[in-house]
């Protein structure tokens, strides 16, 4: 055999691997962009509301409503397809449920009342349901070994980033295009419907299984690994998630209600600094202990709410966007923590469940705090309904750093003769 012939068969292994890890990275970046612009187009109508409310005369409780119908239906995805890409396949999923999402987009795009907005708003809970999931878990699948708890950073960073690209495009768009109702729609539906062709190219990264049919009765399927993180993150999830719903669903009432004359991009974009400092914080503290992350996230909930009572009280914008972003950095901590402590040493047949399980509990403390609060407001006011919702959220504040305290010093007096797993080192 020739020399030149040599070279060219050992440079061909090297080529293949390089292919390979094009591809792969070609994927994950498709997957973050695809969990990004679904969140992206969940946080959209944000700054549209007050445009909303002024058009078709909408009440705070229907504006909650309409964000809750999303939220509901979206658990109720998340309970029958959350697993549904573990058996099927992440492709197929992600193909027919991106589909369905830029149809939701064109339904948001024509929609003339709170009628067709609930329903354009159920459809894309459900079609971001089956979504979310199975991007997340092909996140997961792709895992680089040399480069551990990438997967999970961007599970934790791809949500906050979109919910931020959202609101400020969609608060753009509101200031500067003459139809912001339609236009951010029917862009998020192009890229929507291009994410789905190029779905369609990449590799399948999941290991297709019996029992699609089965894992669509309703159920949360935690894995051992997973469920002992949950019971001490649970109390911070629910509380920065509460946090975060409402301020999109009634935030820019709140800034309404301060200061009456502000425009509405100032109105809409107080989820925007929800969002963004949510973000910087994820990336900020990638590399911190996920438990204490959690655990000094949810003492800062207490001085954010704090702020936004402040505000009530004649402190002003100042005060309330503060508190916005103290909410921000809550969250940003809280919910990559969270990610991590549960994510930590999944079998590939869990994860898409495992997402399932934590989304849940997340959008459950989201929608379901935002629809009371929304009832609260037509009786008794949204001032009233702001100071009691913020201290609510600060007392769970309270008891999830209870928990997490507690959780961590279990860790650090383990019982004699035990040794801490390397995942309990890990989570420290």
């Amino acid at each position: 055999m020739s020399s030149a012939t040599s070279d060219a068969t050992a440079s061909c292994p090297r080529s293949a691997a390089r292919t390979s890890a094009g591809i792969r990275a070609a994927s994950f970046a498709l997957d973050a962009s695809i969990v990004a612009a679904l969140l992206a187009a969940s946080s959209a109508p944000t700054p549209l509301y007050p445009v909303y409310q002024d058009q078709w005369g909408l009440s705070a409780l229907t504006v909650t409503v309409v964000f809750s119908a999303y939220s509901l239906t979206l658990l109720v995805a998340l309970l029958t397809a959350g697993a549904l890409s573990d058996h099927l396949g992440r492709r197929p999923v992600l193909v027919g449920a991106l589909l369905m999402e830029a149809a939701s987009m064109l339904l948001l795009a024509s929609a003339d009342g709170a009628g067709p907005l609930v329903a354009a708003r159920i459809l894309q809970g459900a079609a971001t349901g089956a979504a979310t999931s199975a991007a997340g878990a092909a996140l997961l699948d792709l895992e680089d070994p040399r480069r551990p708890g990438r997967s999970a950073l961007t599970n934790s960073i791809a949500p906050v980033v979109g919910m931020a690209a959202g609101v400020l495009a969609s608060t753009l768009l509101v200031r500067y295009v003459p139809a912001p109702t339609a236009t951010v729609y029917v862009l998020l539906a192009a890229l929507f419907t291009a994410q789905s062709i190029a779905v369609v190219r990449t590799p399948e990264t999941a290991h297709p299984h019996p029992g699609a049919l089965r894992s669509l009765r309703p159920r949360l399927a935690v894995p051992t690994s997973a469920r002992r993180a949950l019971p001490a993150v649970g109390a911070g999830v629910a509380a920065v998630w509460a946090l975060g719903g409402f301020y999109s669903s009634l935030g820019p009432a709140l800034v309404r209600l301060v200061a009456p004359g502000a425009p509405h991009a100032l109105a809409g974009m107080v989820f925007f600094v929800v969002s963004a400092t949510a973000a910087l914080t994820v990336w900020t503290l990638r590399g911190t202990a996920p438990l204490a992350a959690a655990t000094g996230g949810t003492l800062v909930v207490i001085p954010s709410t704090a702020l936004s009572v402040l505000g009530l009280h004649g402190a002003g914008l100042t005060a309330v966007y503060s508190g916005a972003a103290l909410a921000g950095i809550a969250f940003g901590a809280v919910s990559q923590g969270a990610l991590r402590m549960m994510l930590t040493s999944l079998d590939g047949g869990d994860r898409a469940a495992t997402l399932a399980a934590y989304y849940v509990l997340s959008y459950l403390s989201m929608s379901l705090p935002a629809i009371a609060a929304g009832a609260a407001t037509q009786r008794f006011g949204l001032r009233t309904t702001s100071l009691t919702y913020a201290l609510a959220a600060a007392l769970l504040a309270v008891a999830a750093a209870a928990a997490l305290t507690v959780s961590r010093r279990r860790q650090r007096s383990p019982r004699p003769g035990a040794r801490h797993s390397t995942a309990d080192d890990r989570l420290r």
